[in-house]
């Protein structure tokens, strides 16, 4: 590499990690012109930075070679295979079965700018926009995510969630544990009838405790989407479309994780 780096751009042991997961190009095809690498350092810069396509640095790729992968990584699961990659190294790491056995739900408002698909008013944030809602193992590694229009209840989003979430690919999830938006008879209702084996477990504030209290193990949630507020594409709702919101906040997801793991921080 032959340019100055960025903050965001992979490191080589970091690139090791990802590498065997980027597809290979389609047989039959146009030979790949520009190394994945950069292509990946590009979709990083985007996501953390938070500049429109046709703003990126011109020592990357073109943006349209950048977002057309964007596109279909998205489209094949390859977003989801680098948080599947990360959540098991990050288990192991730390000494935790690759599996998690809890996880922790929450949502958060975010303004829209340029309107889009499924715009709401949260009544309680004041916040007029979109709602992402994200469900997270013990460690704070994203497991999924929705996004809908700010004014969706949070147990209906669950619904959505939990959907995303079969027992196939989560065999010792157990216990949920949420706030009191989620107490809720009929996602209790919608769990029972799709024979999910987890339960949603309400963990609230001590009586009489007034302002913000860490909450034992349900923080993790709250601290994941601080760092997801730390990547300016998805601080405000700019892309008009939700495939392309997800792709971003799992992106974010993956690269503040890269990074923690290799002790480079997610400043």
């Amino acid at each position: 590499m032959s340019r100055k780096p960025y903050p965001s751009d992979v490191t080589d042991a970091q690139w090791a990690v990802l590498a065997p997961l980027i597809p290979p190009a389609r047989p039959g095809g146009r030979p790949r012109k520009h190394p994945m690498r950069e292509v990946l350092n590009a979709l990083f810069y985007v996501a953390r930075e938070g500049c429109s396509w046709r703003a990126l640095p011109h020592d990357f790729p073109p943006w349209r070679t950048a977002y057309n992968f964007f596109r279909d990584w998205q489209a094949d699961g390859t977003w989801e295979a680098l948080l599947e990659c990360l959540r098991r190294q990050a288990r192991r790491d730390a000494g935790r079965d690759p599996d998690p056995s809890a996880a922790c739900i929450d949502s958060q408002s975010v303004k829209t700018a340029g309107g889009g698909e499924q715009v709401g008013t949260d009544g309680g944030k004041k916040v007029r926009g979109r709602k992402r809602h994200i469900v997270v193992d013990t460690l704070g590694v994203l497991l999924t995510v929705v996004v809908t229009a700010a004014n969706v209840d949070d147990a209906r989003a669950a619904q959505d969630l939990f959907a995303q979430m079969p027992g196939t690919d989560f065999p010792r999830l157990e216990v949920v544990q949420a706030d009191s938006k989620y107490h809720n008879h009929e996602l209790s209702a919608w769990l029972r009838s799709h024979r999910r084996r987890y339960r949603v477990q309400v963990v609230s504030r001590a009586e009489g405790v007034t302002g913000f209290v860490p909450l034992p193990k349900r923080w993790v949630v709250e601290r994941t989407l601080a760092w997801l507020s730390k990547c300016r594409a998805i601080l405000v709702r700019y892309d008009k479309h939700d495939f392309n919101y997800l792709g971003l906040v799992q992106l974010a997801c993956s690269l503040f994780w890269y990074r923690r793991l290799h002790r480079l921080g997610a400043t």
